[in-house]
């Protein structure tokens, strides 16, 4: 397997270049500070889909002012950039595009958080939206609009999958491309920053970075942001109206991409963990744990079978089991980084 790496840093320092090395790149004609909701999108060379998510954004049926803070996360060619200067400088969206260039997934969505409380001192509400996702018409309003009639915290909505070839739409079973949840409504977390609204204080309450920096390229971020709200008491809501629909091509059906898929989610999972075992006995513990899901797994594999009657979905625990397992011994795929790569 060659999208292999040691072990995770432990402090979450990968490299400390300062956030005044991000460039500015565009930025719309007007820029109003006093702008309250503002959309973060992090990119990275997926420039044609970019254009259909900042489109997206642009068709919004909503009568609130929103900004956009776009993040080219490749300095080295920077194809967002012509994109995103397109649209604001067309007066389509209102915001500005920046560089940041320390590559990874935690470094630029921690870049677009940061740069939208900054620059928007008063934006009370930050969603996100990856730059290969379409917005439903209505998501900005409906997400807003479940923040503000239940008080959550956080609010979390679908996403849901756009096969490129229609002969894989049996995998929309599958856990890599199913929500979390079919119903509106408080739920105890949600995992994914594709489709989020966050309340600006939760920023303040869980400090900077955001984004733990041990999870650049491996992915998960989000997933250990979200358990870290959760334990500090905040609460969470489902919109299951604000809809966000992924562009999913063919690469990412293959059994190798979906086993990697897999095998991440076990490594995520076990650093989250590894983070509350700060003695060797409780890391062995929890190794032993590890150990412990993969006879766990074939249970769970069967029944998967019998639902999804499909072995490649089967297979799905396995590949998680067998995740948590080869992370305890420094051993997980690095899907973030420039090399690995697979739009």
């Amino acid at each position: 397997m060659s999208e292999v790496a040691a072990r995770l840093p432990e402090d979450g320092s990968l490299d400390a270049a300062p956030p005044a090395s991000r460039a500015m790149a565009a930025t719309s004609h007007s820029l109003d500070p006093s702008i309250g909701i503002v959309v973060c999108i992090p990119c990275f060379r997926r420039p044609r889909h970019l254009r259909l998510t900042l489109q997206s954004l642009a068709n919004q049926r909503t009568g609130r002012r929103f900004a956009v803070v776009i993040v080219e996360n490749d300095a080295s060619k920077c194809e967002s950039v012509p994109v995103a200067t397109e649209f604001l400088r067309s007066g389509n969206l209102h915001g500005l595009c920046l560089v940041e260039p320390r590559q990874g997934n935690c470094h630029a969505i921690n870049a677009a958080f940061e740069t939208a409380l900054a620059t928007f001192p008063t934006a009370t509400s930050l969603l996100m939206i990856d730059d290969d996702e379409i917005a439903s018409p209505d998501w900005l309003e409906r997400m807003l609009c479940a923040a503000e009639t239940t008080g959550a915290d956080l609010v979390g909505g679908p996403v849901l999958p756009n096969f490129d070839d229609e002969l894989t739409c049996g995998l929309r079973l599958h856990p890599a491309f199913r929500p979390a949840y079919d119903r509106s409504g408080p739920v105890p977390i949600i995992y994914g920053c594709g489709n989020c609204l966050i309340r600006r204080p939760v920023f303040a309450r869980l400090g900077a970075p955001a984004f733990d920096l041990r999870f650049n390229f491996l992915g998960g971020g989000d997933t250990d942001f979200f358990v870290r709200c959760r334990q500090a008491g905040l609460r969470f809501h489902w919109a299951a109206e604000a809809v966000i629909i992924e562009t999913v091509p063919r690469s990412r059906t293959m059994p190798r991409w979906l086993a990697l898929r897999g095998l991440r989610i076990g490594a995520i999972n076990y650093h989250i963990e590894v983070k509350a075992a700060r003695t060797l006995a409780l890391r062995l513990k929890l190794t032993a744990k590890m150990l412990a899901m993969l006879p766990l797994s074939l249970f769970r594999a069967a029944r998967l079978a019998l639902v999804a009657r499909k072995a490649i979905i089967a297979l799905h625990p396995l590949a998680v089991a067998a995740g948590g397992v080869l992370a305890a011994f420094g051993i997980e795929p690095q899907p973030y980084k420039a090399s690995s790569i697979v739009s």
